[in-house]
């Protein structure tokens, strides 16, 4: 037994060592931003914008210039890609567009003594010799032209003006903009870092990964000895510092959260974490690099592959959960990992099959359903499959078996939950306020993602099926990108990532699949009202031991319900079957059967409020 335990000990060490390592290796090597690196960087785009890049560069001092930290070079790029637009923009103003000088003798033939007169004839006489300057302005602007509008105030002509003209010069430089975000940051923060791990990119991979998984099972596969009796046991879980919200808890809280901030909002400084990676993503294709999403995949996949092997070990009294959590492994890995890695090796949509809508936002989006429509038959099928799966595939499933299909068997969300998020299922909070909040935020996002379907689908149709009207993006007055942009933003990153997995150990596991999931909440629906779904409970057997209610991870108290033989029928149960595994006497049972009979409240008859004898009597 002690020798278990050395070892049980070893395997923390040395998960807490990657750990440490893998934090670490964010500051490890320099950035240098060289010629070669502004080449690999920009290959896509063309000569000009290479050499002008590099021209700025140059004239900034940081060309061939050592930073030694991610902060530095961060903004130092941010400034170099803002002076750069700010010259291309002039240099194509002045060769296709209207220069500050030419803007201003428009004006002074314009108004004169305090009166508007614009036309054609002022744009001939200032363009004398630049019949294609006169035409691009003319198009522009004639619908200035005093014959169609007249102006009362000089400046309301000189806003009008300067804005089309503002628009022209960004439609002629729009080719040669390097756009200030996230991922143009990160394409030249990878490419130009340097030092110790971006060559020896293996051995950080198995001072990092490695460790952290050997590491792991050691520790989880020495606990099989340590409990040979199979079964669950509250075994102090509150008063774990790991798992009721203590320092350990905190930290794990903390590192969650940070990285869910970098990985979703400032991944140009998490390149060395993605060059730890590139082995692995070479491996579907030779000497292509890792993004931020493959480095998040590959996390996700071995956390769940790792806590997986914990579920087996921790459950193996219940083939359900054994077969549950295979399921869950088996989608994320195959559907939501390598189909979406394999996939675009045959110029496919590298898509999750399996990701429905509401959940999947971006389903009617102009760039996805061209994407689709753009890779041929197959292409269109798995456009196909995305409607049916949503509209047909879901409710069918959900009336025959209730959400648990999905939400316990196929969801990658919900498959981390179980399993990374396993060790916190018993931090929800069971309280009342806590379901009311549950139903005001939930069916909110739902209605707020219909929404934002119909105004992008409407959008997306102007865009692939009728051009006449591309240009206008507003439904209702809602701009579709705009609409895309807040719901990917609010829900997609911050209520799904950051809070939905960074405060498992704070709100439970299953904070997202409870409080945001738009699909959660369209089955929900579904399973409330029509259903054969139910968790039915014996109340005679029932001991009131409390482990049912304190491993439900949605919050219910699954306690109150076989105390009364009531069946359980909540929108918001995902059937993963916890409460009937720990339960010591057999009391629920997870059942699809008639709807018949499926709700069936029974009010709690106490010996003060009825007489006994006369309940015997009637039996």
């Amino acid at each position: 037994m002690k020798n278990i335990k050395t070892l049980r000990l070893i395997g923390l060490i040395l998960f807490i060592a990657s750990v440490f390592i893998f934090i670490v290796t964010l500051f490890i090597g320099s950035y240098s931003l060289t010629e070669l690196v502004i080449k690999d960087t920009f290959s896509s785009k063309s000569e000009r914008v290479i050499s002008t890049f590099t021209k700025v560069a140059k004239e900034r001092g940081v060309l061939g210039k050592e930073i030694g930290n991610p902060f530095s070079f961060n903004d130092e790029i941010t400034s170099l890609l803002e002076e750069y637009n700010a010259k291309i923009t002039k240099d194509i103003e002045i060769e296709k567009g209207l220069s500050e000088e030419e803007i201003n003798q428009i004006f002074e033939k314009t108004i004169q003594g305090g009166k508007i007169s614009y036309s054609k004839a002022v744009l001939e006489s200032v363009f004398q010799n630049n019949s294609d300057k006169i035409k691009l302005v003319d198009e522009a602007t004639n619908w200035m032209y005093s014959s169609t509008k007249n102006y009362g105030k000089a400046a309301d002509f000189k806003n009008d003006f300067t804005n089309k003209i503002v628009d022209i010069n960004r439609s002629n430089a729009q080719e040669f903009l390097l756009y200030d975000n996230k991922y143009t940051k990160f394409d030249i923060a990878k490419a130009a870092v340097t030092g110790p791990l971006k060559e020896n990119k293996k051995g950080y991979l198995f001072l990092t990964f490695g460790l952290g998984i050997i590491g792991s099972l050691v520790f989880i596969i020495t606990g099989l000895f340590l409990e040979p009796i199979a079964g669950i046991k509250n075994n102090g879980i509150y008063l774990s510092e790991a798992t009721n919200r203590g320092w350990v808890a905190l930290f794990v809280f903390g590192f969650l959260v940070s990285f869910y901030i970098l990985l979703y909002f400032c991944p140009y400084y998490i390149v060395n974490w993605t060059n730890i990676v590139d082995p692995l993503k070479s491996m579907f294709k030779e000497g292509e690099r890792a993004s931020q999403w493959f480095l998040y995949g590959i996390l996700y996949c071995v956390s769940m592959i790792v806590m997986g092997i914990r579920m087996f070990i921790k459950y193996r009294h219940n083939s359900y959960q054994i077969v549950r959590t295979a399921s869950v492994l088996f989608f994320q890995i195959i559907f939501a990992f390598l189909l979406v890695e394999i996939l675009p090796l045959f110029d496919l949509p590298g898509v999750d099959l399996k990701n429905a809508w509401p959940l999947d936002y971006n389903f009617v989006t102009d760039w996805n359903v061209k994407q689709h429509l753009d890779a041929g038959h197959l292409g269109k099928f798995m456009f196909v499959w995305s409607v049916i799966l949503s509209l047909i595939v879901v409710p069918v499933m959900v009336y025959f078996y209730g959400k648990r299909w999905y939400c316990s068997w196929v969801c990658g969300c919900g498959g981390l939950a179980e399993t990374l998020g396993d060790p916190y299922r018993q931090l929800s909070d069971k309280r009342l306020i806590a379901w009311k909040i549950e139903r005001w935020t939930i069916y909110p996002i739902f209605v707020f993602a219909i929404i934002m379907t119909i105004v992008v689908g409407y959008n997306t149709y102007n865009i692939v099926y009728n051009p006449s009207n591309v240009g206008d993006s507003t439904l209702f007055g809602i701009n579709a990108y705009k609409i895309n942009e807040i719901y990917g933003f609010l829900i997609g990153s911050i209520f799904a990532g950051v809070i939905g997995t960074g405060f498992y150990p704070i709100l439970g596991n299953r904070t997202w699949c409870r409080f945001g999931c738009p699909l959660a909440a369209y089955m929900g629906i579904i399973q409330r009202f029509k259903s054969r779904f139910r968790i039915t409970t014996n109340g005679g057997q029932c001991i009131s031991c409390g482990n049912c209610s304190t491993y439900c991870e949605q919050g219910i108290d699954v306690r109150a319900y076989a105390q009364k033989g009531e069946n359980i029928v909540r929108a918001s149960c995902v059937g993963c079957g916890v409460c009937s595994a720990v339960c010591p006497r057999g009391v629920l049972k997870l059942e699809n059967a008639s709807e018949k009979g499926r709700i069936n409240p029974n009010e709690i008859l106490l010996g003060n409020d009825v007489n006994l004898m006369d309940l015997l009597n009637q039996k």
